[in-house]
């Protein structure tokens, strides 16, 4: 099936009980035993397993080509339940501009459990170098947050299963409609489910999504169960629903963050633009490769420093100044000064959300806010 299709009735099935059309919310915490003490359902406990939840699972699974997936109740409960499937001194290779929220979970969560090196990926070299007898695990995010980095999936998954490491592939900045890393050979998908998934900036999820279930899936559905960081059912059933609009909503924000970063090349007031969409970008020919589209996703460098950029998100009217991205709606942030004092975030880099807003009306903004700095 076309992924319009998958995303519509992958996670939808009638109820038998009711017939009704959209599966209801299940919100019972635990399940009826049969007479041999058997669960008749398939279910036991919540935290086990749940019907909204596994019908997340499904459509997920399906929409990134894999065998099944995990939901988790945040994207970093996600990349926990990885870093928690290895063994106590594993070494993994991590980008050197990793989504700080992880990068600061293996530092300060896993300090002394696992060992890791933040290094350039887009360098095989440097990345081949840098594997130790002790290496178990390549991390990619591409594009990469803030600075809209690509990492040749491909290559690297050819290093890395060639000494026999694991991939995994941060996959949120492009979504299921932008990029599919499991057709390029990677190992596991990983999304924070509250971006581009959820889509209206209204719930908060994560998820994993293999291509085999093998031993290490069991040990990571084993952190899952065990560990209990599950979304609710509540949150399933709206993620479910949030996605059957996906595949459309992903053309919009692709659009407008293609004609955002066309204008705002063009502004005198902007150093550069990071999108994967501009003949400009470095990396745009291995964008065209291994991405389905662009994504909706861009980063800017005003001309000046910190003042000038913290100007800029302080007086656009239309774009929300806040954390996270995917919404709706357009949101726009000082990077730098979200990440912390051991930032190498760039002072006067500006990270926007390109929403669904008519993008005649986003640069109208934009352009009178850059005529103020």
């Amino acid at each position: 099936m076309h992924i319009e299709t998958i995303a519509i009735h992958a996670g939808n099935h009638t109820d038998e009980t009711t017939r009704a059309v959209i599966k209801p919310i299940v919100m019972s915490s635990t399940f009826e035993r049969g007479p041999d003490g058997d669960y008749p359902g398939g279910y036991m406990y919540g935290r086990i397993a749940n019907p909204n939840r596994s019908q997340l699972e499904n459509v997920l699974a399906k929409l990134e080509l894999g065998e099944d997936a995990a939901a988790f109740s945040s994207g970093n409960a996600a990349g926990m339940a990885v870093f928690q499937s290895l063994k106590p001194g594993t070494h993994i290779i991590a980008p050197d501009d990793m989504y700080h929220g992880l990068r600061n979970q293996l530092k300060t969560l896993f300090a002394g459990i696992l060992w890791f090196d933040f290094i350039d990926l887009s360098d095989l070299e440097l990345v081949e170098q840098s594997i130790k007898p002790h290496t178990g695990l390549i991390w990619i995010e591409t594009p990469s947050n803030p600075l809209l980095k690509l990492s040749n999936i491909t290559a690297l998954v050819k290093l890395a299963h060639a000494h026999d490491l694991k991939v995994v592939v941060d996959n949120t900045f492009a979504s299921p409609i932008c990029q599919l890393p499991l057709t390029l050979g990677a190992d596991l998908v990983m999304h924070s489910s509250t971006k581009y998934i959820g889509g209206h900036s209204d719930i908060t999820g994560g998820v994993l999504i293999t291509p085999v279930k093998d031993e290490w899936w069991e040990r990571i559905r084993n952190v899952q169960s065990m560990g209990g960081a599950v979304p609710s059912p509540q949150d399933c059933y709206f993620l479910v629903r949030s996605i059957k609009t996906l595949p459309y909503r992903m053309r919009g924000h692709v659009n407008n963050a293609q004609l955002m970063a066309e204008f705002l090349e063009k502004h005198a007031k902007v150093e550069a633009v990071m999108y994967p969409g501009l003949e400009s970008h470095p990396q745009h020919q291995l964008a065209k490769l291994q991405m389905l589209a662009f994504g909706g996703m861009l980063s800017f460098t005003v001309k000046g420093g910190a003042d000038e950029a913290k100007k800029v998100v302080n007086t656009v009217k239309l774009f929300a100044q806040a954390t996270s991205l995917g919404g709706v709606e357009s949101l726009i942030e000082h990077r730098a000064s979200v990440e912390g004092p051991d930032t190498k975030t760039p002072q006067n880099l500006i990270r926007v959300s390109v929403g669904l807003e008519h993008i005649d009306d986003l640069i109208e903004d934009m352009s009178a806010t850059l005529a103020t700095i």
